[in-house]
């Protein structure tokens, strides 16, 4: 991204990048929703042919031991690799089922099953669909996605360095409480750790994976999230939890960070009209 409009609390209408309103312009990457309402993007674009596509599921019955593996194939990959994993809760007989999809920047279908090799040796496969095909139409298979549940649905978020056999014991406890019905894990590093932390508003360049929990009760979902999952976060991404207050503030935000958007907020918003968000203004 090298520029955005957006209005400000006064009303007017500003354009931000690197030289003109470079702190705004800061502030949008990461903590957009209190600085003003974004209505345009400009944005540098890199032409993408081809991809590898894989759509795979694996036997997860030693879930803690896939989790691992998953993990260390992710991060140990070249950067052209990138990939989501999604755990849920298992059918009575039936073992638990980990769903994969990844997508490799190569259109040499041996250099996408080469990426592929490692992770198919980590578990029984018993579904799998790898093809080319277009960015625009990997994309389009996200069109349909939707989350239901009873009650008063809720997800938590939070970012990790890689997987370790700790996280992966309390990642299996939580699946096992059900407390989620989708727990999904999405692959962060390669270009994102090339910013640095102070770069923009979002600061946590040096995390590996996100980890994110829809579950249908909110209390129950945010106990067990609290108790097994939360101890092994290293900050968090806001836009996929929907608690709000001091500590997802403390999680998403260093003290640095906060500081300086703050007072980014008085100065552009002193009102306080953008709250209706993962507020910054001092309680």
């Amino acid at each position: 991204m090298r520029a955005v409009e957006l209005v400000l609390a006064d009303g007017s209408i500003v354009r931000a990048d690197a030289t003109e309103h470079p702190e705004l312009f800061w502030a949008v990457r990461g903590a957009g929703a209190n600085v003003g309402i974004v209505t345009a993007f400009e944005f540098e674009v890199d032409e993408v042919g081809d991809v590898g596509f894989a759509q795979l599921a694996f036997d997860a019955s030693d879930t803690a031991g896939f989790l691992q593996a998953w993990g260390d194939w992710v991060v140990d990959a070249p950067r052209d690799l990138t990939s989501f994993l999604i755990l849920g809760g298992s059918r009575p007989g039936e073992p638990p089922v980990a769903q994969v999809m990844a997508v490799i920047d190569s259109d040499d279908p041996e250099t996408v099953l080469a990426r592929l090799q490692p992770l198919a040796e980590a578990a029984p496969l018993v579904a799998q669909d790898v093809r080319l095909m277009s960015y625009r139409a990997v994309m389009a298979n996200s069109d349909d996605a939707t989350h239901a549940g009873d009650g008063e649905p809720t997800s938590r978020s939070g970012l990790i360095g890689r997987i370790t056999p700790e996280f992966a014991r309390d990642a299996v406890r939580f699946l096992e409480s059900g407390a989620t019905y989708f727990f999904q894990l999405r692959a962060i590093g390669g270009a994102v750790h090339d910013v640095r932390a102070d770069a923009t508003a979002f600061a946590h360049r040096d995390a590996e994976f996100s980890v994110v929990a829809f579950g249908a009760s909110r209390l129950r979902t945010s106990a067990r999230w609290d108790e097994l999952i939360a101890p092994h976060t290293d900050g968090a991404y806001l836009s996929f939890d929907t608690e709000q207050g001091p500590a997802q503030l403390a999680a998403a935000f260093p003290t640095a960070t906060l500081e300086r958007l703050r007072a980014l907020k008085a100065e552009v918003d002193p009102g306080n009209l953008f709250r209706d968000n993962a507020n910054i203004a001092p309680a």
